[in-house]
């Protein structure tokens, strides 16, 4: 595909079959926008590449790489990372209800085109852009609409975007989705019994109160990153999350191999938390690293422990944060529980393109209504953060 405007300025678009197609400089001042490197370690190309070579998001397991790439005069100016899926799974923005309905009616919802980072419900930007050019951003979204339309794409998906992407997005005609996440804030604490001096007082007793019900039978925690990382703590952690992700969700979208490879390239933005007995690991918390913020991605156990989930995943999270003077923890997609024990509700956005006119009037109508329930939900659950009223943000 390319494209080209005035002569003095040419213009070309082209679709990369791989994230190795693209040089791995040339992603990275993409997506880091002036900085070093990406603030978000999962717009790396490091991470995507890892996924790829591992297996985990190629076009046999309905992930096929389909990045549109442009570039003036030669100079990359623009990137959008993009995947041809067969399914909707990995995504955690559903669409099942859309694709079924489009079925029932004798339409194809898939192939579909998704921008996003597979396996991966953390915000950031996916409109890769030099110098933050609005004009770029468009040209990307008109790309992959051209795209859509050459591959029998039913629809276009971004997901977990930024707020000013959806407003580019929807300057351009696409539809805009809310969802709720929770993440934690640091407010510059020296430490978490700081932390804890903001909430109610019941708040703080029932969360010092499963801390220590999490470690009283003589478990110690961990936090192992960097260079100590080995291959025999992520075959610990490996089967913490094959047990706990075949039990709970029957799919494991990560293999063993994507954890040695992220290891090797990224080790600096990996940090596992992990819990043990005596010389055994028996839990475990996968978290990455970003420039002011900690992600927890994946979470396992191979022995039932009450609160020990809330151990690591969130106020081992919060410890490491405030050590680190990381300004925030996002503790991954869903979860009103969070909302007790600290971490406060967040909208997350997604845009969306649909070109069957059917569909595309009744998701419009659909999603008008979600975005409704989505904001007065927000208001609920602000009202109900287990902040001290003088503290309350």
């Amino acid at each position: 595909m390319n494209s080209s405007t005035a002569p003095d300025q040419p213009l070309t678009i082209s679709i990369q079959p791989s994230t190795g197609s693209i040089p791995r400089s040339t992603w990275n001042t993409l997506a880091a926008m002036g900085a070093e490197r990406p603030a978000s370690p999962f717009l790396e190309h490091d991470f995507f590449l890892a996924l790829e070579e591992s297996g985990c998001a190629v076009a046999g397991t309905g992930w096929q790489p389909q990045h549109i790439l442009v570039e003036r005069c030669g100079e990359p100016i623009g990137l959008m990372p993009l995947f041809l899926k067969s399914h909707s799974m990995g995504e955690y923005v559903f669409d099942h209800a859309w694709a079924d309905a489009i079925e029932r009616a004798g339409g194809h919802y898939y192939p579909k085109l998704q921008c996003s980072v597979p396996f991966t419900p953390a915000t950031a930007a996916k409109l890769l852009v030099a110098n933050g050019s609005m004009e770029t951003q468009l040209l990307l979204l008109q790309a992959a609409e051209t795209l859509a339309q050459r591959l029998g794409a039913s629809s276009i998906h971004g997901t977990f975007v930024t707020e000013s992407e959806q407003a580019i997005a929807q300057q351009a005609k696409w539809l805009a989705r809310y969802d709720t996440q929770f993440h934690w804030h640091n407010d510059g604490f020296s430490g978490f019994e700081d932390f804890l001096s903001t909430l109610q007082s019941r708040k703080r007793k029932a969360i010092r109160r499963e801390r220590r019900e999490a470690l009283c039978s003589g478990l110690t925690v961990e936090w192992v990153t960097g260079s100590d990382l080995t291959e025999s703590h992520w075959d610990a952690f490996y089967d913490f999350y094959m047990d706990t992700g075949s039990r709970k969700w029957g799919r494991p979208y990560l293999n063993r191999e994507f954890f040695s490879r992220i290891s090797a390239v990224m080790a600096d933005r990996i940090v596992l938390i992990l819990a043990k007995d005596g010389g055994e690991y028996v839990a475990g918390a996968l978290n990455f690293i970003g420039t002011d913020t900690l992600y927890g991605r994946n979470w396992g156990a191979i022995r039932d422990v009450a609160f020990l989930h809330f151990e690591l995943c969130y106020y081992q999270a919060i410890d490491f944060a405030i050590a680190h003077g990381l300004k925030s923890v996002e503790a991954g997609a869903q979860g009103e529980h969070k909302l007790a024990r600290g971490y406060a509700p967040q909208v997350t956005r997604s845009i969306h393109q649909i070109t069957h006119p059917g569909l595309r009037h009744a998701v419009a109508d659909y999603l008008e209504q979600e975005r409704r329930i989505v904001e007065r939900n927000q208001q609920i659950l602000d009202a109900h953060t287990p902040f001290r009223k003088d503290d309350r943000s």
